[in-house]
């Protein structure tokens, strides 16, 4: 795991990348596009990853919908004995008709995205979204599973977990951090990279949305 345990007062949200896929290594804008599925590597990243969870305690797990982050969900849920909930609010950022198309190709300019920064949260590739678009979606699934875990008096206590795509980590963390969209950065996320949220529910939320 790249984050360490430590003690806190309230639940960690754990978000976690999904495992190598066939888009990954051809290089192609997967979005919400679902025709990738994970490698022989991703399906070893995912088992690893999960295995690291192995014995904590974790009590729920969610994920994206598309397929590339339900294969690795199911070696979480595997090692754990739970259900995964999928959420398409989970899901990687929509860029509508650049998804199938090689990334080395995707024009800055649709996307608002360059060089490790965000220099326009609001352009909208045409068909898709836009970074604050992703971002207000992201946030709206954390807002409403940090209410679920507030009103639930008589859950089991452990940790939650997330499992989708680099992007939605990126803005996720950026989010539940107070980071606003227009001063995000959007460095390189590996595949199955883990990140620790402490004390979910209780940090400071995004501020310019």
């Amino acid at each position: 795991m790249s984050e360490s345990i430590e003690p806190a007062t309230g639940p960690a949200l754990w978000l976690v990348r999904h495992g190598e896929s066939t888009w990954n290594i051809a290089g192609i804008c997967q979005g919400h596009n679902d025709d990738a599925e994970l490698t022989e590597r991703g399906l070893r990243q995912a088992a690893e990853a999960a295995d690291g969870f192995r014995g904590r305690e974790i009590r729920a797990i969610y994920a994206s919908d598309l397929c590339r982050a339900r294969q690795t969900a199911a070696a979480f849920a595997a090692v754990l004995g739970l259900p995964v909930r999928t959420d398409a609010r989970l899901r990687e950022r929509s860029f509508g008709v650049l998804e199938g198309t090689p990334l080395a190709s995707v024009d800055p300019a649709l996307t608002g995205v360059a060089d490790g920064l965000v220099f326009d949260p609001d352009i909208r590739p045409p068909g898709g979204e836009s970074v604050r678009d992703f971002y207000l979606r992201a946030a709206a699934f954390a807002d409403a599973l940090a209410a679920e875990l507030r009103e639930a008096d008589d859950a089991p206590p452990g940790d939650v977990l997330a499992i989708a795509h680099g992007g939605t980590l990126r803005v996720l963390d950026a989010y539940l951090h107070g980071v606003p969209v227009d001063q995000m950065t959007w460095r390189p996320v590996s595949n199955a990279t883990t990140l620790r949220i402490a004390e979910f529910g209780t940090q400071p939320r995004g501020g310019n949305r």
